[in-house]
């Protein structure tokens, strides 16, 4: 396989998990308050350059942050678990494909900085 092959099928990759993340996420939310932009994220990693893909995941952290504690607001603790757990594979993505480090998740804005 030469490089650019193997560019393409990386890329495809990464877009595809992150795109499978985020559909798991969409099935998960209680409340459809965010999914406008769950899908919106969902398009932008399918479509996007690799280069983008770390800012995707950022505001996809952010968004499932505020996902996550608008259940806990409602006390729905079966869907927060559920959505906690996909933040955190989300999160995990991010930093073992490359995508994030954990210094760089400092200021995504979520509700527990407030």
């Amino acid at each position: 396989m030469d490089q650019a092959a193997g560019n393409a099928v990386t890329r495809q990759y990464l877009a595809g998990e992150l795109s499978l993340r985020l559909a798991r996420l969409q099935a998960a939310m209680s409340e459809s308050e965010h999914a406008q932009e769950v899908a919106y994220l969902r398009h932008e990693a399918e479509t996007v350059p690799v280069s983008a893909l770390g800012c995707v995941v950022a505001r996809a952290l952010a968004v499932t942050d505020e996902i996550c504690f608008d259940s806990m607001d409602r006390g729905n603790w079966a869907v927060f678990i559920v959505e906690a757990t996909i933040c955190s594979e989300l999160w995990e993505f991010g930093v073992c494909a490359g995508l994030l480090t954990e210094p760089g998740l400092k200021g995504l804005g979520g509700r527990h900085e407030r």
